[in-house]
């Protein structure tokens, strides 16, 4: 009885996190997507990575802040550029590596065009002001 508890309430607790991921296997499988980006609380890291190996998909795994982790999944060539690149928190990536990161994802690419031209004005602004003031 105990065990059928626990059992049931993991799965209740894991169902939104669960759905997501799924969905995202379901696309990476039918070729909608060649590479991924799951953000996940850390606890649900051991579900996602055990799925993903029953799958036979490639993923990595990094750190999203205290509590979450980013497992990017998807083809092995991706993973090699991410493993390169994205070595420090997404939000500190240069504007050209998120660019590269949301083309790599699937993102719109005029959203991501957009995106990368106001991060290099945002940029610029900082290193004038620092400029100015140091």
């Amino acid at each position: 009885m105990q065990q059928t508890v626990y059992q049931q309430t993991t799965e209740q607790v894991l169902l939104p996190e669960a759905r997501v991921l799924m969905n995202h296997i379901y696309e990476y499988k039918k070729g909608v997507r060649r590479m991924i980006l799951f953000t996940c609380n850390r606890r649900f890291e051991a579900f996602a990575t055990n799925r993903l190996c029953r799958q036979s998909i490639d993923y990595v795994v990094q750190p999203a802040g205290k509590e979450n982790v980013n497992v990017y999944f998807g083809r092995k060539e991706c993973l090699d550029a991410i493993r390169l690149f994205v070595t420090r928190p997404l939000n500190e990536l240069t504007p050209e590596e998120d660019f590269i990161l949301g083309a790599m994802l699937g993102y719109d690419i005029c959203a991501q065009c957009e995106r990368y031209c106001e991060r290099k004005a945002a940029s610029k602004r900082r290193l004038c002001k620092l400029l100015k003031h140091g």
